[in-house]
């Protein structure tokens, strides 16, 4: 009985790890170097339990263009992909009345996570309330 309480206690330890600050109640969910893939991963699996709620992480910005909807902005890292350190993780992020960043720039984004739809898409994003230029970089390519 004593292992069991042990392991679920250890499985419970880990959980938290894994998925940062993600109680109830407000609290911000902290996407960290440390397990950055991971957490992005876990809460686009389970998007439903964060839809609504403040997340906050950083990692470069960067405009794109889709012909569907003009340009859009992202936060994200880099992570190996099929070809070698070609993927990119993290979320797509409307600016509202924020003024855009300069490409490559280090940034921490707040904001409220929300699904939108284009196209018969539906499109996971983060609506910033904040986007602050960090001097200090992380980590750019992440593995875990």
């Amino acid at each position: 009985m004593k292992k069991l309480l042990i392991c679920l206690l250890v499985i419970l330890l880990a959980g938290l790890l894994l998925v940062g600050c993600s109680g109830g109640n407000g609290e911000i969910v902290e996407i960290e170097d440390r397990f950055f893939l991971t957490q992005v991963n876990h809460i686009r699996r389970n998007a439903d339990d964060y839809v609504g709620r403040t997340i906050r992480y950083e990692g470069m910005f960067e405009t794109f263009h889709w012909p569907a909807t003009g340009d859009f902005y992202m936060v994200f890292r880099h992570t190996r992909g099929c070809c070698g350190d070609d993927g990119i993780v993290g979320y797509e992020v409307y600016l509202g009345d924020i003024e855009p960043f300069a490409p490559n720039t280090w940034v921490e984004v707040v904001g409220v996570l929300e699904w939108y739809e284009v196209d018969d898409l539906s499109i996971l994003r983060v609506v910033a309330t904040s986007i602050t230029e960090l001097a200090e970089r992380g980590q750019e390519l992440v593995l875990q």
